[in-house]
């Protein structure tokens, strides 16, 4: 067996730690409580103007969590801007009304954001889709489904913009063995991306995923029938999502419904995984073709060597980036995808 095929859990882990540090800092103070009278809680659902706010057992009164139905109080809707006031996801303090529901009183800071934006007459407004994520999971098949990799090299774009470290799970590697999916995925893992091959059906990479999940909100995407589901299922059974749960990034069209939700994971402190709309509601079209470079890490280090400002590295001479190509230290595959979504092929 090759080192390769050795790796453990502490290997993703260490690189996976390292994007997150360098992308944001964690803030471990615990929220300071406002009142008495009110209980802290995260937005696991959104309903028009209801929201589905689970409490944490210490912040309610009797000691007991409760998932309470709450409306927004009426001064903070006086207050808000264009911007999305509470999303799924958000920490809040809330008043109880009875034994389920309550107002809600107070929002915190957010700290991340999965958003798009949204054209506005003197400013843009934000869209948030889902507030304080940690983290991204995004799932393929090794095989059935025959994996696309410009579908996965899509949503890396996506998750870069929003500044969301990611891994990549590879799932169902008992349909071709691991070493051929390691042929297929090595490219991003070469380029500084944690990648786990797992497999639902044999539990092969559910422990180092369950310790992935574990105290974060992890916004989990796929294509369909990569088994998003089974994988979640497999980390903790009595979930019991059913196949198609959770959604696929690249459901069709720019009006596909941009709620989110989160579910809860019994292990750990603060575990969620978050269903999210499709790709193409995550903020594609609002990217800046200036700034997609940016957002293909392997192209960072070339992109202010090209003879030309503004060089779209696509047709101009003695650009670095297509010099890096033509070496062979930028793979051909990804330049590619680039140049796709550059000339909006995607």
């Amino acid at each position: 067996m090759s080192k390769a095929q050795q790796l453990d859990y502490h290997d993703y882990e260490e690189l996976f730690q390292d994007d997150l540090l360098v992308r944001r800092k964690e803030k471990k103070a615990k929220p300071k409580r406002p009142s008495e009278q009110l209980v802290y809680g995260v937005v696991v659902r959104a309903r028009g103007h209801h929201y589905d706010v689970e409490t944490t057992a210490e912040s309610e009164v009797d000691g007991v969590a409760r998932l309470r139905v709450c409306e927004v109080r009426g001064r903070l809707l006086l207050e808000r801007g264009r911007d999305t006031l509470v999303a799924v996801g958000d920490r809040v303090w809330v008043a109880p009304i009875g034994e389920k529901n309550g107002l809600i009183e107070r929002i915190e800071e957010r700290r991340s954001v999965l958003s798009r934006q949204h054209p506005g007459e003197s400013r843009p407004a934000e869209d948030v889709i889902l507030a304080n994520p940690d983290q991204a999971l995004v799932v393929f098949a090794a095989a059935n489904p025959e994996p696309h990799l410009r579908m996965l090299d899509r949503f890396l774009v996506i998750a870069e913009a929003n500044e969301l470290p990611v891994m990549i799970c590879v799932n169902k590697i008992e349909l071709t063995g691991e070493e051929a999916a390691r042929r297929q995925f090595g490219l991003y893992e070469r380029i500084g991306y944690p990648v786990l091959y797992a497999s639902a059906k044999q539990r092969i990479g559910i422990d180092a995923l369950r310790d992935f999940l574990t105290d974060r909100i992890t916004v989990v995407t796929g294509p369909s029938g990569v088994g998003k589901s089974s994988l979640i299922n497999a980390v903790h059974p009595d979930l019991r999502l059913r196949e198609g749960d959770l959604r696929d990034f690249m459901n069709k069209g720019r009006h596909t419904t941009r709620a989110a939700q989160l579910f809860r994971l019994p292990f750990g402190r603060n575990s969620y995984v978050a269903d999210t709309p499709g790709i193409r509601e995550l903020g594609l079209y609002d990217i800046d073709p200036a700034n997609l470079p940016f957002y293909f890490r392997e192209m960072t280090p070339y992109l202010h060597d090209c003879r030309y400002p503004g060089c779209t590295h696509d047709h101009e001479p003695e650009c670095a980036v297509r010099a890096a190509v033509e070496r062979g230290e930028i793979a051909q595959e990804r330049y590619e995808s680039y140049l796709r979504l550059l000339r909006g092929d995607e």
